[in-house]
Parts: structure tokens; C-alpha cells; sequence
């Protein structure tokens, strides 16, 4: 049985669903915002072309070319405070932070998985502009939620559903950073 998506707008406060690339960010993403019947955004899509550019070619993005594209992400969120759910890596607090100065309310779903479950679904992709040889760089750089950050963690590997149930079930029972 399939639990009742929010009843009223608004009840539900932002999610952004983090993780490294090609932990199942936007295909959770689209789920939830689907189920809570809330708008979805892909932060991709907002990453401004220099970013691309670079990740196509194998650089890791620094702090400085986070920032940007961070604060276009957080503007989003600010423009769905009565709900809204966001695909974001979000790897580091600090990045976290910069979205929760936007949006203080915004819970964070954290899609945790080894690297070999992410491996292989990366080796998989196709179409995307984020080469595997970048995932080392994102899990080394990755900080999962701490004491203090709203939301919870995940395993990537269960189903769609059950991710966003185990989810749904933590934050609504007050879960608080990671499970």
C-alpha cells in the first residue's frame, strides 16, 4: 500500500535529494515530488556551461565553481518554500549550508551507496556529462548529514519506493541528519 501523498500545500517543506553521481538523485527526485505532488528540479540543469564543460573533461569542480551554481539552486528552493523537490549533490555541509541560508527549512535526503553499486550503475549511463572517472573525486569529497541537519540517509540500493518510504517515515517521525 502506497502511503497518501501530503494532504495539504505547504505541509511538506523542501527536499533536496544529495548524493554522489549516480547515487539515483533525479529518478528518487522525480519520484518524490511526484508523490508529494510538489515541482522537481534537476540542479543540473542549473550548473552554468563552464561547469559542464569541465566536468566533461574530467576536472572536478572546486568550491569556486560550486558557488554559482549553489546559489541558483538555493533561489530555487527559496521560490518553493511550500514544497519543492531538488536533485543536488550537496556533497559537503558547507554546500548545504549555502542552500539552508536560502531555504532554512529544506530537508535533505541523503542517497547513500558503495562505490561499486555507484560504479556500476555509472558504467551504465549513457548521455550524461559527468564522466565516472570523477566518482573517487565525489566520494572523497562527500560529508554526510551531520548532528543538526534535517532529513535522513538512505541506502541507494533499495527500490524507488522504498527509498522514499524509509524517507518519508524518518523525517515524518522527527529523524534528525543521518539514519
Amino acid at each position: 500500500m502506497e502511503p497518501q501523498p501530503r494532504p495539504v500545500a505547504g505541509a511538506w517543506p523542501p527536499v533536496v535529494v544529495m548524493g554522489v553521481s549516480g547515487s539515483g538523485k533525479s529518478t528518487v527526485g522525480v519520484a518524490l515530488a511526484r508523490r508529494l505532488r510538489v515541482p522537481f528540479v534537476d540542479a543540473d540543469t542549473l550548473h552554468p556551461p563552464a561547469n559542464i564543460a569541465k566536468m566533461s573533461a574530467g576536472e572536478p569542480l572546486d568550491d569556486d565553481d560550486r558557488h554559482p551554481w549553489l546559489q541558483k539552486v538555493g533561489e530555487w528552493l527559496a521560490r518553493h518554500r511550500d514544497g519543492g523537490v531538488a536533485s543536488c549533490s550537496a556533497l559537503k555541509r558547507r554546500y548545504r549550508d549555502q542552500l539552508r541560508a536560502h531555504c532554512p527549512g529544506v530537508e535533505f535526503l541523503h542517497l547513500r551507496g558503495t562505490p561499486e553499486l555507484i560504479g556500476g550503475r555509472l558504467a551504465t549511463r549513457t548521455g550524461h556529462f559527468m564522466p565516472a572517472a570523477l566518482l573517487r573525486s565525489q566520494f572523497e569529497t562527500l560529508e554526510p548529514l551531520g548532528a543538526g541537519e534535517a532529513g535522513a540517509t538512505v541506502d541507494a540500493s533499495d527500490g524507488v519506493d522504498a527509498i522514499i518510504d524509509t524517507f518519508l517515515a524518518l523525517t515524518r517521525g522527527g529523524g534528525d541528519g543521518g539514519s
